[in-house]
Parts: C-alpha cells; structure tokens; sequence
C-alpha cells in the first residue's frame, strides 16, 4: 500500500504545475569530500547506485538463507525454481524483443525491463486477489523471484554497466574475496562485513559495473546457517549469569552471546529488512515513477512499439513464461510443486510476476535516459502493466476456483486425526477443556526447548489442559528414537522417556538407546525386541501420516483445539492461543 501512495503521488506531482520542481530535485548535486577523495553525484543516481544497492544487498541474504536453511535447500524444489525462474526472464525478453524488433532502434535497448518482478508488489497483490490461504504458493513465488532477481541483477551487471575500469575493479574483488574468507573464518561481528561492503560498493560504482551486482554477491558471501544449540545454551548460561549478579558486564556478555547464537546474515537481515522495505524502496519510487504524461505523451506511448513491448513482455512473457515450464517440468519429473498448490494458482502466481516495479524503473534510467521519450514510454508500459498483471492473476485465481476446486494454495490447517486417549500419549486430564498437539522429533533442538514449555503451560492453565506429543521424524536418527520412545510406552514409560531423551540428543545411536533403557529401568529384553517390531513402527508411522494430511511439515508443530499454528512456539505465544482458544471455547457455550 506504502508503494502504490508513492507511486501515485510521484505521478501527481510530475503532471502537476509543479512538475519543474520534482525534475530539478532529482538532479540536484549532493558531494562528500574526505581529503583528497570525493564523490559527487546527483540525487537520483545516489538513489538508483547507492540506496538500492541495499536493497539488493537485502535480496543477497535472502538468497543466501533460501540456500541454507530454506526452500532451495531441496533439490527438486531447486530445479522447478531454476527452470521457472529462467524461463520467467528470457520468455519476457523474447516477447519483448519481437514486439520491438520491428522497429528497430534504441527501443531494443530496453529488454531488461521486462526481466524483473518486484517482490514486494506482487506479495501485496497475492493477498489481495489471491486464494483464501495461500502459504505454500507464496513460499513457491518467494523462491521463484529469488533466481529472478539473482538473473535480474546479473544482466544489470553484464549488459547495462558503462566502460570498465580494471583498478577499482580488482579492488573490489579483493573486498569479495574478504567477505568470503571472513565467512570461513566465522567471524560473528556484523562490523567488519559491513566496513567490507562499503569498500566493495565504492569501488564497484568507481569500476563501471552497476554496483546492484556487488551488492547481490555481497549478499550471497554473507554466512548463514541454522540455530546451532550449543550458541543457544551457552546464552542461557550468560542469561542466568545476569539474573544472577547484574552488571554492565554480564549484560554485555549477554548481548554477544545472544548475537553468536544466531547467523550474520540473519541478524543483518533483521536489521535492514524494515529500513529498506519502508525507506529504500518507496524513495526509489519517488525518484522514478514520475513520468510527465501531459503533451500527448500519453498519446504517443500508446502508440509506441517499447510502451506495448514492456506491456507484452511483462504480462504475457511471465505468465506464459513461468507457467509453461513449471507445467512442463513437473509433468517430466524435473522438479516438484509444494504442497496444496495446483496449476491453477501457479498460472496465477506467475501473472502476478508481471508486476515488475523496482528492477523494471533501475534497468529503463539504464538502458534509456529517464526523461527522454523511450524513458518515459516504457515506464508507462510498467504501470499498465502492473494494473493489467494483477487483474490477469485474480482472473486465472477466480477460473482456478471454479473450474478446479482451487480455493485454497496451502498446507491443511486442522488436525486430520482427533485425539485418541486410546491410542495418543496424553499429559493432563484426558476430558480437558484445552488441547495442545505437538508433532516432535527426538533429534530437533527445537523440539526439546519448546516441550519444555510444558511446565509453565501446565502452571498457567492446570487441568484445563492436556497435552499430545505425535512423532514426525525427519533428522537421521529420529526414526530410531520415536521407535524406541514406543517401546519405551509398551512399558508405561513414555513421558519419563520423552523427558530423559530430551537432555541426550547427542547420542541416539542404538546402543545409546538400549543403554537409556537399562537407565530407566526397563525390561531391556522386550525394549529392544519392541524397538524392532512391525507394530511399533506402524505406530510411529501412523503419526507421520498424520502429520502429512495435516500440513505439518517441520518439527516442531503445534495445534490448539485442532488448529494449526503459524509462527512463534514460544511458551508465551502458546499460552495467548490457549487463552485465545479458552475465550473463544467459553464464548460458544455461552451463546448454546
């Protein structure tokens, strides 16, 4: 919404008398001295090379994450977003190319405008016209737009630099070879890789290569990886120290303690996620969605080959485009869809890439001056096209809808299977007015943390809960523990199990489990037999069933009242849904 005020407003004041003003801003000088050094540039080129590099320095990081711990880390997702992704950039093109090419000329200096898709916009538009849920096609779109924005700046970089300047250029090579041994090094300090950038964003703009390109590979060096749980509980350890004996120093030990225990790319990411989402973005479109459509511009663009061919590229090129080759490559095996998305919403989706904003504007003041009569026509065919992409996108989701029962583009949000006190393992009181499911993996560090939230849960809520542990193992020895933990239940030991485990997920080798046993207490002879038995495995399995019809995908997940949650699982979070649920539960009675 931020975005379309921007662009609106941009637009009303380059057709306003005051339209003189709103050029001449733009073009006003801004210099920094520092010695013999200097940079001086006016404001519109500090916007497009200094602001957004930013922001592509965000969309490395993203990348990065993606290939760390997020969607890209599975190969067949991987290849659809590649192949789409490819396809979603030279379809584009090509369109473009043939609706231009006739006419020849400096028009077909524009072909990059079509290659982009803004992330932001078309996220907004998803929730607007798109399914009821649509989770699972956002994360597909997500992950789609990061090969199209990697492909996006590469061609800024290859094709749409000025002449090279080989000195600041092996400057900032050395600066990327520094970010990358830095990362080796697991360097935790956000400062050094920050001094770094700046470095590297110097000498870039100083090369002739468009410094978006360094910031997008600065981005991608930035090291990300997982949660580890010795960082976590060694921040406890600095917690409890504070508690224990406030100081400056101990809260100090604390602050860094914390900040080791998450990746620098994350915590950068938490830092300049908001910034340039609410800043960088909407002043680069105060600087460049001003087109002056008075003089019958507006006439002749629609009348111009470049205006139709950014419309064509953008709205028919991506559609087709990304759609086709995801049909094709999930049709040939090369790449699967997540979960609850059809091919409708994917043609949706792939529409509404066709909003192509802020990479669309920076490759148009490239490939053409910005107030000159191309510039302006093919940032007209952006808008319309971002008007026309959206309406395509909520017509293929309304036929999607209607013709093939698409109404949703997510995970299921209920629990498929109700509780059985015959069967589940049940804490609390079996008719409890609440219930809370989690589905666990004994190997998850998540899961030992978040189960121990029982305890405060427990203390708040007393017997108006009851508690259900179901198994979803996916780390390499979960399997092994959820069998041994239904041998262990054979014996009425599962809770005391479930919580000795916990404090050992170090060690679940077979031998380690067998050796729990005997520490408990079991018959290890009918432990171990149990442990390799085919009921105990159709038990384990029965839960992972579960899990899968109800759209649990990672450990842990937890339902309240049989709804799925989405987000935080801390116990402050569970404890505002329990008595969220309990209002809600007293509120129906009420009114029966």
């Amino acid at each position: 919404m931020l975005l379309i005020v921007v662009t609106a407003f941009a637009l009303l004041w380059a057709n306003s008398p005051l339209s003189s003003s709103y050029f001449e801003l733009w073009h006003q000088i801004v210099g920094i001295d520092v010695g013999p050094f200097g940079l001086h540039l006016d404001l519109h080129h500090w916007i497009n090379d200094g602001l957004m590099v930013v922001f592509f320095f965000v969309v490395g990081l993203e990348v990065r994450q993606e290939f760390a711990h997020g969607a890209l880390r599975d190969s067949s997702r991987a290849r659809l977003a590649a192949i789409a992704g490819v396809a979603g950039v030279a379809v584009p093109a090509l369109v473009y190319v043939l609706v231009v090419g006739a006419s020849g000329g400096e028009g077909l200096r524009g072909w990059g405008a079509v290659v982009g898709t803004d992330t932001a916009f078309m996220l907004g538009a998803l929730a607007i016209v798109g399914p009821r849920l649509s989770g699972q096609l956002r994360v597909f779109l997500l992950t789609l737009t990061v090969v199209d924005d990697f492909l996006a700046v590469s061609i800024i970089g290859v094709f749409y630099s000025e002449e090279i300047r080989f000195a600041p250029l092996l400057v900032a090579l050395g600066c990327l070879v520094a970010l990358w041994l830095l990362g080796r090094s697991r360097q935790w300090s956000a400062a050094p890789y920050v001094g770094i950038v700046i470095v590297l964003w110097l000498a870039t703009l100083s090369s002739g290569i468009h410094a978006s390109l360094a910031g997008m590979i600065a981005g991608l060096l930035i090291p990300a990886y997982p949660t580890r749980r010795h960082k976590v509980v060694a921040a406890r350890q600095l917690f409890r120290d504070f508690w224990q004996s406030p100081s400056a120093s101990s809260a100090r030990a604390v602050g860094r303690g914390l900040s080791k225990g998450v990746s620098v790319n994350e915590r950068l990411h938490e830092y300049l996620r908001l910034p340039t989402a609410l800043l960088v973005v909407p002043i680069f479109a105060l600087a460049n969605a001003g087109v002056d459509l008075r003089g019958g511009v507006m006439a002749d663009s629609l009348g111009s080959p470049v205006t139709w061919g950014v419309i064509a590229g953008l709205v028919l090129g991506k559609a087709l485009g990304i759609g086709i080759a995801t049909l094709l490559a999930v049709r040939m095996g090369a790449g699967r869809l997540p979960e609850g998305v059809g091919m409708g919403s994917v043609f949706g989706g792939a529409a509404l890439s066709g909003i192509g904003f802020t990479v669309s504007l920076l490759i148009i003041g490239l490939a053409f001056d910005s107030s000159s009569d191309l510039g302006r026509q093919a940032t007209l065919g952006v808008l319309v096209a971002m008007v026309l992409a959206t309406v395509l996108g909520w017509s293929i989701f309304k036929v999607a809808a209607r013709r093939w029962g698409e109404e949703t583009a997510d995970l299921p949000m209920t629990l498929d299977s109700p509780v059985d006190p015959e069967v589940d393992h049940i804490r609390g009181p079996e008719d409890a007015q609440l219930t809370l499911v989690e589905f666990v993996d004994f190997e998850c560090p998540y899961c030992a943390h978040a189960t121990g939230s029982w305890e405060d849960l427990h203390a708040r809520f007393g017997g108006d809960l009851r508690y259900v542990v179901r198994h979803l193992p996916h780390h390499p020895h979960g399997p092994l523990a959820a069998r041994a933990s239904e041998a262990a239940a054979r014996q009425d030991m599962f809770w005391p199990w479930l919580d000795f485990v916990f404090a050992r997920q170090d060690a679940l080798e077979r031998e380690d489990l067998i050796g729990y046993a005997a520490e408990l207490g079991l018959d290890v002879e009918a432990f171990t037999k149990d442990l390799d038995s085919d009921e105990v495995a159709a038990r384990v399995e029965r839960d992972v069933e579960s899990a899968a019809a109800s759209g649990a995908h990672a450990t842990p997940t937890f339902f309240v009242d049989g709804c799925r949650m989405v987000g935080s699982y801390d116990a402050r979070t569970l404890t505002a849904t329990l008595e969220s649920s309990r209002r809600g539960t007293r509120t129906q009675e009420a009114r029966a």
